[in-house]
């Protein structure tokens, strides 16, 4: 029986090492481009939804600061009406030019969930940008509320009670509004400098 030589083993050995040490790091290489890529890419959606939030936020934001003066002059009007007794309070202007609700625009923070984009964002911005809409929904939902009642409560057949509900809602709007204003103006400089740092990050690339 003819034995291989051990100088012939060697090279044998050898060469399936180096066989094996090629195709780790071939694989090895594979998965480091894999998660490159998709680090580009989680890089790039979370780019996107911060742009798209940051536009959302200014139009909210312009929304809010048209109509915070009108609320906040006309609940002192209806606190003068309400703090005058019965036979002042006709005397008392209040003018209500409509209910002039802000109305915000959420589409950028729909898409965020549906993309699940707010997993690459940071998660004391992602906490803060879910604090605004919270907020804006409760904004939101305190506008319907006072849009059905006043089907219920005609000012002709009760002036009082339609008042009444009025001062209750833009009560909450004259402390809801300002809250607001700050919140926005906090966030959009922190939406910028994580902007600023994802084109960093893409320029050392």
């Amino acid at each position: 029986m003819h034995l291989p030589r051990l100088e012939d083993r060697s090279k044998s050995l050898l060469k399936i090492g180096l066989e094996v040490l090629l195709i780790g790091t071939g694989v090895f290489l594979g998965l480091m481009g894999e998660q490159w890529r998709e680090h580009a890419q989680h890089r790039e959606l979370a780019e996107a939804s911060l742009r798209r939030f940051r536009s959302e936020i200014q139009t909210n934001r312009r929304q809010v600061a048209d109509v915070e003066h009108y609320h906040l002059t006309t609940k002192k009007s209806l606190d003068a009406y309400f703090a005058a007794d019965a036979k002042r309070r006709p005397a008392v202007d209040v003018q209500i030019n409509g209910l002039r609700p802000a109305y915000f625009e959420h589409t950028a923070w729909d898409l965020a969930l549906v993309t699940q984009s707010l997993a690459h964002i940071d998660p004391q911005l992602a906490f803060a940008l879910s604090r605004i809409y919270t907020a804006q929904q409760t904004y939101a939902e305190l506008s319907r509320g006072i849009t059905q009642a006043m089907y219920l409560l005609n000012p002709t057949d009760n002036l009082t009670s339609f008042l009444g509900a009025v001062a209750v809602y833009y009560g909450d709007l004259v402390i809801l509004e300002p809250k607001l204003l700050s919140m926005y103006d906090e966030i959009l400089p922190q939406i910028d400098r994580a902007l600023g740092e994802s084109r960093a990050d893409k320029s050392a690339e």
